[in-house]
Protein backbone atom coordinates (compact mmCIF):
# COMPACT_ATOMS: atom_id res chain seq x y z
CA UNK A 1 0.00 0.00 0.00
CA UNK A 2 1.30 3.43 -0.90
CA UNK A 3 1.51 6.22 1.59
CA UNK A 4 -2.09 7.16 2.52
CA UNK A 5 -3.25 10.75 2.21
CA UNK A 6 -3.76 12.98 5.22
CA UNK A 7 -0.60 12.09 7.13
CA UNK A 8 1.06 14.83 9.14
CA UNK A 9 4.82 15.32 9.11
CA UNK A 10 5.49 13.00 12.10
CA UNK A 11 3.30 10.24 10.65
CA UNK A 12 4.92 10.62 7.24
CA UNK A 13 8.37 10.19 8.78
CA UNK A 14 7.18 7.08 10.64
CA UNK A 15 5.61 5.58 7.49
CA UNK A 16 8.79 6.01 5.49
CA UNK A 17 11.02 4.67 8.30
CA UNK A 18 8.97 1.53 8.91
CA UNK A 19 10.27 -0.67 6.03
CA UNK A 20 13.84 -0.44 7.31
CA UNK A 21 13.02 -0.30 11.03
CA UNK A 22 14.70 3.11 11.38
CA UNK A 23 13.93 4.87 14.68
CA UNK A 24 11.90 8.05 14.46
CA UNK A 25 12.82 10.56 17.15
CA UNK A 26 10.29 13.32 17.74
CA UNK A 27 11.73 14.30 21.11
CA UNK A 28 13.85 13.05 23.96
CA UNK A 29 11.23 13.50 26.65
CA UNK A 30 7.64 12.47 27.21
CA UNK A 31 5.23 15.17 25.96
CA UNK A 32 2.53 16.10 28.47
CA UNK A 33 0.43 17.89 25.87
CA UNK A 34 -0.43 17.52 22.17
CA UNK A 35 2.54 19.31 20.64
CA UNK A 36 1.72 19.72 16.91
CA UNK A 37 5.01 18.33 15.64
CA UNK A 38 4.77 15.26 17.89
CA UNK A 39 1.22 14.07 17.28
CA UNK A 40 0.88 10.57 15.80
CA UNK A 41 -2.46 8.84 15.35
CA UNK A 42 -2.68 5.37 16.86
CA UNK A 43 -4.47 4.06 13.76
CA UNK A 44 -1.40 4.83 11.66
CA UNK A 45 0.77 2.75 13.99
CA UNK A 46 -1.80 -0.04 13.85
CA UNK A 47 -1.88 -0.01 10.02
CA UNK A 48 1.89 -0.29 9.85
CA UNK A 49 1.99 -3.22 12.29
CA UNK A 50 -0.78 -5.06 10.44
CA UNK A 51 0.89 -4.91 7.01
CA UNK A 52 -0.44 -1.73 5.38
CA UNK A 53 3.05 -0.68 4.27
CA UNK A 54 5.25 -2.66 1.91
CA UNK A 55 8.46 -4.01 3.44
CA UNK A 56 11.94 -3.84 1.90
CA UNK A 57 14.12 -6.85 1.23
CA UNK A 58 17.25 -7.02 3.33
CA UNK A 59 15.75 -5.06 6.23
CA UNK A 60 13.70 -5.89 9.34
CA UNK A 61 10.63 -3.64 9.36
CA UNK A 62 9.56 -2.25 12.73
CA UNK A 63 7.77 0.66 14.36
CA UNK A 64 10.33 2.48 16.48
CA UNK A 65 9.00 5.78 17.75
CA UNK A 66 10.38 8.13 20.40
CA UNK A 67 8.82 11.18 22.04
CA UNK A 68 5.40 11.01 20.33
CA UNK A 69 1.97 12.15 21.53
CA UNK A 70 -0.24 9.25 20.39
CA UNK A 71 -3.90 10.14 19.94
CA UNK A 72 -6.71 7.66 19.40
CA UNK A 73 -6.68 4.03 20.42
CA UNK A 74 -4.03 1.56 19.37
CA UNK A 75 -6.30 -1.44 18.82
CA UNK A 76 -4.64 -4.70 17.72
CA UNK A 77 -7.25 -6.98 19.32
CA UNK A 78 -7.13 -10.48 17.86
CA UNK A 79 -4.56 -9.49 15.26
CA UNK A 80 -1.32 -11.12 14.17
CA UNK A 81 1.54 -8.64 14.25
CA UNK A 82 4.76 -9.87 12.62
CA UNK A 83 6.71 -6.71 13.39
CA UNK A 84 8.35 -5.23 16.47
CA UNK A 85 6.71 -2.26 18.22
CA UNK A 86 8.93 0.08 20.21
CA UNK A 87 7.50 3.23 21.82
CA UNK A 88 9.81 5.30 24.03
CA UNK A 89 8.99 8.52 25.87
CA UNK A 90 5.52 8.48 24.31
CA UNK A 91 2.23 9.72 25.71
CA UNK A 92 -0.73 7.47 24.82
CA UNK A 93 -4.04 9.25 25.28
CA UNK A 94 -6.18 6.10 25.22
CA UNK A 95 -5.67 2.54 26.53
CA UNK A 96 -3.77 0.39 24.01
CA UNK A 97 -5.70 -2.81 23.30
CA UNK A 98 -3.68 -5.92 22.48
CA UNK A 99 -6.12 -8.52 23.80
CA UNK A 100 -5.69 -11.95 22.17
CA UNK A 101 -3.05 -10.52 19.84
CA UNK A 102 -0.10 -12.52 18.54
CA UNK A 103 2.96 -10.37 18.22
CA UNK A 104 6.71 -10.15 18.50
CA UNK A 105 8.64 -7.88 20.82
CA UNK A 106 6.71 -5.02 22.48
CA UNK A 107 8.37 -2.05 24.11
CA UNK A 108 6.48 0.72 25.91
CA UNK A 109 9.34 2.11 28.00
CA UNK A 110 9.25 5.56 29.63
CA UNK A 111 5.69 5.98 28.34
CA UNK A 112 2.53 7.31 29.97
CA UNK A 113 -0.87 5.73 29.36
CA UNK A 114 -4.29 5.39 31.05
CA UNK A 115 -4.06 1.59 31.21
CA UNK A 116 -3.00 -1.43 29.16
CA UNK A 117 -5.21 -4.24 27.86
CA UNK A 118 -3.09 -7.32 27.13
CA UNK A 119 -5.47 -10.10 28.13
CA UNK A 120 -4.65 -13.21 26.11
CA UNK A 121 -1.69 -11.48 24.45
CA UNK A 122 0.96 -13.82 23.02
CA UNK A 123 4.38 -12.24 22.49
CA UNK A 124 7.28 -14.25 21.08
CA UNK A 125 9.63 -11.58 22.41
CA UNK A 126 9.50 -9.61 25.63
CA UNK A 127 7.02 -7.01 26.83
CA UNK A 128 8.75 -3.98 28.29
CA UNK A 129 6.99 -1.34 30.38
CA UNK A 130 10.06 -0.16 32.22
CA UNK A 131 9.84 3.33 33.75
CA UNK A 132 6.37 3.81 32.32
CA UNK A 133 3.48 5.43 34.18
CA UNK A 134 0.19 3.57 33.88
CA UNK A 135 -2.79 5.40 35.38
CA UNK A 136 -5.22 2.52 35.29
CA UNK A 137 -5.29 -1.26 35.15
CA UNK A 138 -2.48 -3.23 33.55
CA UNK A 139 -4.38 -6.24 32.19
CA UNK A 140 -2.31 -9.33 31.41
CA UNK A 141 -4.68 -12.18 32.23
CA UNK A 142 -3.86 -15.36 30.28
CA UNK A 143 -1.03 -13.53 28.48
CA UNK A 144 1.98 -15.53 27.27
CA UNK A 145 5.22 -13.57 27.26
CA UNK A 146 7.84 -15.91 25.87
CA UNK A 147 10.65 -13.36 26.07
CA UNK A 148 9.86 -12.17 29.58
CA UNK A 149 8.22 -9.19 31.25
CA UNK A 150 10.26 -6.09 32.01
CA UNK A 151 8.70 -3.28 33.99
CA UNK A 152 11.50 -2.03 36.25
CA UNK A 153 10.83 1.37 37.86
CA UNK A 154 7.29 1.43 36.48
CA UNK A 155 4.40 3.17 38.24
CA UNK A 156 0.95 1.59 38.10
CA UNK A 157 -2.03 3.16 39.85
CA UNK A 158 -5.51 1.67 39.99
CA UNK A 159 -8.37 4.05 39.22
CA UNK A 160 -10.54 2.89 42.16
CA UNK A 161 -9.97 1.13 45.52
CA UNK A 162 -11.81 -1.98 44.33
CA UNK A 163 -9.81 -2.25 41.10
CA UNK A 164 -6.55 -4.10 40.53
CA UNK A 165 -3.46 -2.24 39.46
CA UNK A 166 -2.10 -5.35 37.71
CA UNK A 167 -4.53 -8.09 36.67
CA UNK A 168 -2.46 -11.09 35.55
CA UNK A 169 -4.44 -14.22 36.36
CA UNK A 170 -3.08 -17.19 34.40
CA UNK A 171 -0.12 -15.15 33.12
CA UNK A 172 2.78 -17.14 31.67
CA UNK A 173 6.20 -15.51 31.64
CA UNK A 174 9.22 -17.30 30.26
CA UNK A 175 12.81 -16.09 30.77
CA UNK A 176 11.97 -13.84 33.76
CA UNK A 177 9.55 -11.35 35.27
CA UNK A 178 11.46 -8.21 36.28
CA UNK A 179 9.49 -5.72 38.37
CA UNK A 180 12.23 -4.03 40.37
CA UNK A 181 11.75 -0.62 42.05
CA UNK A 182 8.13 -0.29 40.95
CA UNK A 183 5.43 1.77 42.66
CA UNK A 184 2.16 -0.14 42.43
CA UNK A 185 -0.99 1.20 44.06
CA UNK A 186 -4.07 -0.97 44.01
CA UNK A 187 -2.77 -4.51 44.29
CA UNK A 188 -1.36 -7.21 42.01
CA UNK A 189 -3.31 -10.29 40.95
CA UNK A 190 -1.15 -13.21 39.79
CA UNK A 191 -3.56 -16.06 40.57
CA UNK A 192 -2.49 -19.16 38.66
CA UNK A 193 0.42 -17.32 37.04
CA UNK A 194 3.60 -19.15 36.06
CA UNK A 195 7.00 -17.47 36.11
CA UNK A 196 9.47 -19.88 34.52
CA UNK A 197 12.45 -17.55 34.81
CA UNK A 198 11.88 -16.23 38.30
CA UNK A 199 10.08 -13.24 39.79
CA UNK A 200 12.23 -10.23 40.72
CA UNK A 201 10.55 -7.48 42.74
CA UNK A 202 13.40 -6.00 44.78
CA UNK A 203 12.71 -2.46 45.93
CA UNK A 204 9.09 -2.52 44.75
CA UNK A 205 6.26 -0.95 46.79
CA UNK A 206 2.83 -2.57 46.75
CA UNK A 207 0.29 -0.24 48.34
CA UNK A 208 -3.24 -1.47 48.98
CA UNK A 209 -3.95 -0.93 52.71
CA UNK A 210 -6.75 -2.99 54.18
CA UNK A 211 -6.86 -5.14 51.04
CA UNK A 212 -4.68 -7.54 49.07
CA UNK A 213 -1.33 -6.09 48.11
CA UNK A 214 -0.74 -9.26 46.07
CA UNK A 215 -3.00 -12.20 45.35
CA UNK A 216 -0.81 -15.00 43.98
CA UNK A 217 -2.73 -18.14 44.87
CA UNK A 218 -1.55 -21.22 42.95
CA UNK A 219 1.27 -19.25 41.34
CA UNK A 220 4.30 -21.28 40.23
CA UNK A 221 7.77 -19.72 40.20
CA UNK A 222 10.82 -21.50 38.90
CA UNK A 223 14.20 -20.34 40.13
CA UNK A 224 13.86 -17.43 42.59
CA UNK A 225 11.13 -15.12 43.86
CA UNK A 226 12.75 -11.99 45.28
CA UNK A 227 10.50 -9.83 47.45
CA UNK A 228 13.60 -8.34 49.02
CA UNK A 229 15.97 -5.36 49.27
CA UNK A 230 13.50 -2.69 50.40
CA UNK A 231 10.46 -4.47 48.99
CA UNK A 232 7.44 -3.01 50.79
CA UNK A 233 3.97 -4.52 50.94
CA UNK A 234 1.26 -2.41 52.60
CA UNK A 235 -1.62 -4.87 52.57
CA UNK A 236 -1.91 -8.65 52.52
CA UNK A 237 0.51 -10.85 50.58
CA UNK A 238 -1.58 -13.92 49.70
CA UNK A 239 0.57 -16.79 48.40
CA UNK A 240 -1.80 -19.61 49.31
CA UNK A 241 -1.05 -22.89 47.48
CA UNK A 242 1.77 -21.24 45.54
CA UNK A 243 4.83 -23.27 44.54
CA UNK A 244 8.38 -21.90 44.53
CA UNK A 245 10.90 -24.31 43.03
CA UNK A 246 13.80 -22.38 44.44
CA UNK A 247 14.13 -19.50 46.92
CA UNK A 248 11.30 -17.34 48.22
CA UNK A 249 12.99 -14.34 49.81
CA UNK A 250 11.64 -11.54 52.00
CA UNK A 251 15.14 -10.50 53.05
CA UNK A 252 15.31 -6.84 54.16
CA UNK A 253 11.69 -6.32 53.11
CA UNK A 254 8.76 -4.72 54.95
CA UNK A 255 5.50 -6.60 55.47
CA UNK A 256 2.73 -4.43 56.88
CA UNK A 257 -0.89 -5.52 56.83
CA UNK A 258 -1.98 -2.10 58.09
CA UNK A 259 -3.33 -3.59 61.34
CA UNK A 260 -2.20 -6.26 63.80
CA UNK A 261 -5.40 -8.29 63.35
CA UNK A 262 -5.08 -8.53 59.56
CA UNK A 263 -3.10 -11.11 57.61
CA UNK A 264 0.27 -9.77 56.49
CA UNK A 265 1.47 -12.99 54.81
CA UNK A 266 -1.00 -15.73 53.92
CA UNK A 267 1.28 -18.55 52.77
CA UNK A 268 -0.68 -21.65 53.75
CA UNK A 269 -0.45 -24.82 51.60
CA UNK A 270 2.71 -23.39 50.05
CA UNK A 271 5.55 -25.49 48.60
CA UNK A 272 9.02 -23.98 48.70
CA UNK A 273 12.63 -25.12 48.67
CA UNK A 274 13.90 -22.24 50.80
CA UNK A 275 12.03 -19.48 52.62
CA UNK A 276 14.00 -16.43 53.77
CA UNK A 277 11.52 -14.69 56.04
CA UNK A 278 13.81 -12.04 57.42
CA UNK A 279 12.32 -8.58 56.77
CA UNK A 280 13.99 -5.41 57.94
CA UNK A 281 11.59 -5.00 60.87
CA UNK A 282 8.96 -6.95 62.79
CA UNK A 283 6.07 -8.11 60.63
CA UNK A 284 2.92 -6.16 61.35
CA UNK A 285 -0.06 -8.46 61.06
CA UNK A 286 -0.57 -12.20 61.17
CA UNK A 287 1.39 -14.81 59.24
CA UNK A 288 0.06 -18.19 58.15
CA UNK A 289 2.30 -21.08 57.09
CA UNK A 290 -0.32 -23.73 57.79
CA UNK A 291 -0.05 -26.99 55.82
CA UNK A 292 2.97 -25.72 53.88
CA UNK A 293 5.98 -27.85 52.97
CA UNK A 294 9.28 -25.97 53.13
CA UNK A 295 12.73 -27.54 53.10
CA UNK A 296 14.55 -24.64 54.79
CA UNK A 297 13.08 -21.80 56.86
CA UNK A 298 15.42 -18.96 57.76
CA UNK A 299 13.93 -16.32 60.06
CA UNK A 300 14.66 -14.59 63.35
CA UNK A 301 12.74 -13.93 66.61
CA UNK A 302 13.05 -10.18 66.09
CA UNK A 303 10.70 -10.28 63.09
CA UNK A 304 8.09 -12.77 64.30
CA UNK A 305 4.58 -11.31 64.41
CA UNK A 306 2.46 -11.64 67.53
CA UNK A 307 0.32 -14.29 65.88
CA UNK A 308 1.46 -17.20 63.71
CA UNK A 309 -0.46 -20.11 62.21
CA UNK A 310 1.79 -23.17 61.99
CA UNK A 311 -0.54 -26.16 62.09
CA UNK A 312 0.39 -28.67 59.39
CA UNK A 313 3.69 -26.94 58.52
CA UNK A 314 6.39 -29.47 57.55
CA UNK A 315 10.04 -28.46 57.26
CA UNK A 316 13.47 -30.09 57.13
CA UNK A 317 15.72 -27.33 58.52
CA UNK A 318 15.29 -24.25 60.71
CA UNK A 319 17.85 -21.48 60.92
CA UNK A 320 17.97 -18.12 62.66
CA UNK A 321 18.06 -17.32 66.36
CA UNK A 322 18.75 -19.75 69.18
CA UNK A 323 17.28 -23.23 69.19
CA UNK A 324 15.43 -22.47 72.40
CA UNK A 325 13.62 -19.60 70.64
CA UNK A 326 11.62 -22.11 68.63
CA UNK A 327 9.44 -22.91 71.65
CA UNK A 328 8.26 -19.31 71.63
CA UNK A 329 7.84 -19.55 67.85
CA UNK A 330 5.27 -22.32 68.02
CA UNK A 331 3.61 -20.80 71.08
CA UNK A 332 2.58 -17.80 68.96
CA UNK A 333 -0.07 -19.97 67.32
CA UNK A 334 -3.10 -19.03 69.41
CA UNK A 335 -4.96 -22.16 68.34
CA UNK A 336 -3.54 -25.26 70.01
CA UNK A 337 -2.63 -28.15 67.71
CA UNK A 338 -0.44 -31.16 68.38
CA UNK A 339 1.29 -31.13 64.99
CA UNK A 340 3.53 -28.04 65.40
CA UNK A 341 4.94 -29.46 68.64
CA UNK A 342 5.43 -32.92 67.16
CA UNK A 343 7.13 -31.46 64.07
CA UNK A 344 9.50 -29.32 66.15
CA UNK A 345 10.30 -32.23 68.48
CA UNK A 346 11.02 -34.44 65.46
CA UNK A 347 13.37 -31.80 64.07
CA UNK A 348 15.20 -31.47 67.40
CA UNK A 349 15.61 -35.26 67.50
CA UNK A 350 16.96 -35.20 63.97
CA UNK A 351 19.65 -32.63 64.78
CA UNK A 352 20.68 -34.44 67.97
CA UNK A 353 19.05 -32.24 70.63
CA UNK A 354 16.98 -34.82 72.48
CA UNK A 355 16.79 -32.65 75.59
CA UNK A 356 15.14 -29.85 73.61
CA UNK A 357 12.79 -32.36 72.00
CA UNK A 358 11.65 -33.40 75.48
CA UNK A 359 11.12 -29.76 76.41
CA UNK A 360 8.92 -29.31 73.36
CA UNK A 361 6.85 -32.37 74.27
CA UNK A 362 6.49 -31.08 77.82
CA UNK A 363 5.42 -27.65 76.55
CA UNK A 364 2.86 -29.38 74.34
CA UNK A 365 1.25 -31.11 77.33
CA UNK A 366 1.23 -27.94 79.41
CA UNK A 367 -0.39 -25.94 76.62
CA UNK A 368 -2.98 -28.67 76.10
CA UNK A 369 -3.74 -28.66 79.84
CA UNK A 370 -5.16 -25.13 79.69
CA UNK A 371 -8.08 -26.39 77.61
CA UNK A 372 -9.09 -29.27 79.91
CA UNK A 373 -11.95 -29.46 82.40
CA UNK A 374 -11.19 -29.06 86.12
CA UNK A 375 -10.82 -32.75 87.06
CA UNK A 376 -8.60 -33.78 84.10
CA UNK A 377 -6.69 -30.54 84.58
CA UNK A 378 -6.00 -31.40 88.24
CA UNK A 379 -4.73 -34.85 87.24
CA UNK A 380 -2.52 -33.25 84.57
CA UNK A 381 -1.05 -30.92 87.17
CA UNK A 382 -0.24 -33.99 89.26
CA UNK A 383 1.47 -35.66 86.30
CA UNK A 384 3.46 -32.50 85.65
CA UNK A 385 4.60 -31.98 89.26
CA UNK A 386 5.50 -35.59 89.89
CA UNK A 387 7.03 -36.91 86.65
CA UNK A 388 6.82 -34.04 84.14
CA UNK A 389 4.32 -36.06 82.08
CA UNK A 390 6.95 -38.79 81.84
CA UNK A 391 9.48 -36.51 80.14
CA UNK A 392 11.10 -35.75 83.53
CA UNK A 393 11.06 -39.08 85.37
CA UNK A 394 13.82 -37.87 87.67
CA UNK A 395 11.17 -35.74 89.41
CA UNK A 396 9.56 -38.92 90.78
CA UNK A 397 12.89 -40.03 92.22
CA UNK A 398 13.45 -36.58 93.72
CA UNK A 399 10.04 -36.72 95.39
CA UNK A 400 10.73 -40.28 96.51
CA UNK A 401 14.09 -39.32 98.03
CA UNK A 402 12.60 -36.36 99.88
CA UNK A 403 9.78 -38.49 101.30
CA UNK A 404 12.20 -41.23 102.36
CA UNK A 405 14.32 -38.67 104.21
CA UNK A 406 11.23 -37.20 105.87
CA UNK A 407 9.82 -40.60 106.88
CA UNK A 408 13.16 -41.82 108.17
CA UNK A 409 13.43 -38.75 110.41
CA UNK A 410 9.86 -39.11 111.71
CA UNK A 411 10.08 -42.80 112.55
CA UNK A 412 13.50 -42.41 114.08
CA UNK A 413 11.98 -39.92 116.54
CA UNK A 414 8.73 -41.80 117.12
CA UNK A 415 9.31 -45.52 116.56
CA UNK A 416 6.31 -47.70 115.73
CA UNK A 417 5.29 -50.43 118.14
CA UNK A 418 5.88 -54.06 117.17
CA UNK A 419 2.82 -56.21 116.34
CA UNK A 420 4.63 -59.56 116.19
CA UNK A 421 6.60 -61.62 118.62
CA UNK A 422 10.35 -60.89 118.73
CA UNK A 423 11.19 -64.16 117.07
CA UNK A 424 8.82 -63.44 114.16
CA UNK A 425 9.65 -59.84 113.41
CA UNK A 426 12.72 -58.26 111.79
CA UNK A 427 14.81 -55.62 113.50
CA UNK A 428 13.19 -52.21 113.10
CA UNK A 429 14.96 -49.80 110.81
CA UNK A 430 13.37 -46.38 110.16
CA UNK A 431 14.82 -46.07 106.62
CA UNK A 432 13.65 -49.53 105.53
CA UNK A 433 10.28 -49.02 107.20
CA UNK A 434 9.76 -45.78 105.21
CA UNK A 435 10.68 -47.60 101.99
CA UNK A 436 8.13 -50.28 102.78
CA UNK A 437 5.41 -47.63 103.22
CA UNK A 438 6.21 -45.83 99.99
CA UNK A 439 6.59 -48.90 97.76
CA UNK A 440 3.05 -50.11 96.94
CA UNK A 441 3.94 -53.76 97.68
CA UNK A 442 5.22 -55.14 101.00
CA UNK A 443 8.85 -55.61 100.02
CA UNK A 444 10.88 -55.79 103.24
CA UNK A 445 8.29 -57.01 105.79
CA UNK A 446 8.64 -53.94 107.99
CA UNK A 447 5.18 -52.56 107.32
CA UNK A 448 3.42 -55.74 108.53
CA UNK A 449 5.64 -56.10 111.58
CA UNK A 450 5.31 -52.59 113.06
CA UNK A 451 2.38 -50.25 113.67
CA UNK A 452 2.92 -46.48 113.95
CA UNK A 453 1.61 -44.74 117.03
CA UNK A 454 0.28 -41.28 117.79
CA UNK A 455 0.74 -38.52 115.29
CA UNK A 456 3.19 -40.58 113.23
CA UNK A 457 0.30 -42.82 112.20
CA UNK A 458 -0.96 -40.02 109.93
CA UNK A 459 2.49 -39.64 108.46
CA UNK A 460 2.48 -43.36 107.63
CA UNK A 461 -0.93 -43.11 105.97
CA UNK A 462 0.23 -40.13 103.93
CA UNK A 463 3.36 -41.97 102.82
CA UNK A 464 1.33 -44.99 101.69
CA UNK A 465 -1.06 -42.78 99.70
CA UNK A 466 1.79 -40.75 98.21
CA UNK A 467 3.58 -43.92 97.17
CA UNK A 468 0.57 -45.06 95.21
CA UNK A 469 0.19 -41.63 93.59
CA UNK A 470 3.86 -41.54 92.57
CA UNK A 471 3.72 -45.06 91.14
CA UNK A 472 0.53 -44.32 89.22
CA UNK A 473 1.89 -41.03 87.89
CA UNK A 474 5.14 -42.67 86.81
CA UNK A 475 3.30 -45.44 84.97
CA UNK A 476 0.89 -42.97 83.36
CA UNK A 477 3.72 -40.64 82.38
CA UNK A 478 5.81 -43.40 80.81
CA UNK A 479 2.74 -44.68 78.98
CA UNK A 480 2.05 -41.18 77.66
CA UNK A 481 5.62 -40.87 76.37
CA UNK A 482 5.42 -44.21 74.60
CA UNK A 483 2.01 -43.36 73.17
CA UNK A 484 2.03 -39.55 72.81
CA UNK A 485 -1.13 -39.35 70.74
Amino acid sequence: MTEPPGLNDAERRLWRAFPTGTPVVLGDDRPDGPLPDRIVRAEVIGQLLLGACATRDGFVPAVRLRGAYVVGRLDLTGGTVPHELSLQFCRLVEIPKLANCETRQLRFSDCRMPGFDGGGLRADGYLSLSRSVIEGELGLSRAQLLGGLRMNEATVTATAPDRWAIFGGGLLVEVGCYMRDCEITGGVRFVGARMNGGLWMEGTRLVNPGRLAMDAQNMVVENTAEFSRDFHALGTMRLRSARFNGILSFSKATLDAGADDRMALHASHLHCDELLLWPIEKIRGRVSLSYSRIQLIMDHPSIWPDELYLNGLVYETLRGGELTDRLEWISRDKEFHLQPYEQLATWFHGVGHDNLARRVQLAKMRTRRRRLRPIPKAWNYMLDWTVGYGYRPWLAFAWFAALVAFGTTVFSINEPKPVKEPAERPVFHAFVYTLDLLIPIDTFGQQQAFDPVGWSRWVAYALVATGWVLATALIAGVTRVLRPN
